[in-house]
């Protein structure tokens, strides 16, 4: 008990809705996409909400399963704009900068980095306006891309499009960045394998086989963006798993197995500061680099993609030297390609 680090009593209310902002964010990442089913299935149970449930499951599957979240979602503008997300970002607090403008007539693949546990970073600055991304860069429509299998769950699904965000495919990137001038698309390059290494001063990426967004660009025409998100990582301790150990192994079969990760975090809780599962209050800056122009082709041709893969690592490179002295990072550090 003497090595548990409690909260004081006394705390400015501000603080406390900053922790129960991410309370509920990190409840909608953990259970809410299962507490989804449950409800419907719940509801279903009561004759009065039968038909209205196998109503919505008929439309969900039979019609729009493949249609909404494959073809730019239906995003209410509004959302981003919450005052709860300004609670959400003094948490951290998490911030944003921007390295050049960026033209509204383009279209832009923002890759992020590095994936963390939660991707905060990626979510507050670029699916909210709490830190002000539409004043950065007017004209840009934006479109955060998650895992397919999330938008087959009820309920949950409506409020992920809410916010703007899309599914992952190929057919979904190609399809959002084809709606028009500005509509722009973020990914996290490393997905749920790079979480697997979220802890602090760990600079692995998942990366050097990942030019799946690479072909996008080039069969769109859209501008490759490197983001990186500065203390992304440090939010959470997490059990050693090197590579190759047992524990590593059994969470990379998970991942292939379902398509995300269980890292065992170690964050903090509510009232304590020595465990639970929320992340530690450390800055977050996420970088948005320059873009890289990409040529439009028809077919895809593997020699220019290995090409303009080796071309954005080395941009994502400078872009991370560039800034790391500014985070308290060696000037020896290096990224890590794997």
């Amino acid at each position: 008990m003497a090595m548990i680090k409690f909260a004081p009593l006394r705390i400015p209310l501000r603080r406390r809705l900053q922790t129960l902002t991410v309370c509920l964010f990190m409840a909608g990442f953990i259970v809410a996409h299962l507490f989804s089913w449950f409800m419907v299935l719940f509801l279903a149970c009561f004759p009065f909400f039968t038909v209205f449930i196998g109503a919505y499951l008929l439309w969900m599957f039979a019609v729009d399963r493949r249609k909404t979240p494959y073809q730019g979602g239906r995003a209410f503008p509004f959302l981003r704009r919450l005052p709860i997300w300004s609670y959400f970002r003094d948490y951290f607090p998490i911030s944003l900068k921007r390295e050049s403008e960026l033209s509204p007539d383009g279209n832009y693949i923002f890759s992020c980095h590095p994936h963390g546990v939660a991707s905060f970073g990626a979510f507050c600055n670029l699916a909210t306006d709490a830190t002000d991304f539409s004043a950065l860069f007017p004209g840009l429509k934006m479109h955060l891309l998650t895992l397919n299998m999330l938008f087959d769950m009820p309920v949950w699904r409506e409020v992920l499009m809410a916010f703007g965000l899309c599914s992952v495919s190929k057919e979904s990137c190609l399809n959002c960045l084809g709606l028009g001038s500005g509509h722009s698309i973020a990914i996290m390059i490393g997905g749920a394998v790079e979480g697997l290494d979220a802890r602090p001063n760990c600079f692995d990426l998942t990366l050097a086989k990942r030019k799946g967004f690479v072909k996008v660009a080039m069969l769109s025409g859209a501008s490759l963006v490197p983001v990186f998100s500065f203390g992304e990582n440090d939010v959470y301790e997490q059990w050693p798993n090197p590579r190759g150990s047992r524990l590593r192994q059994l969470q990379e079969k998970f991942v292939s197995a379902l398509g995300f990760s269980l890292p065992i975090i170690l964050g903090r809780g509510v009232f304590n500061y020595t465990f639970g599962l929320l992340p530690h209050r450390k800055p977050i800056t996420t970088v948005i680099g320059s873009p890289i122009a990409v040529r439009k082709v028809d077919v895809v041709d593997e020699q220019e993609v290995v090409r303009v893969h080796s071309l954005y690592l080395e941009k994502l490179e400078e872009l991370f030297d560039r800034h790391k002295a500014d985070h308290g990072i060696a000037n020896d550090q290096k990224l890590h390609f794997y």
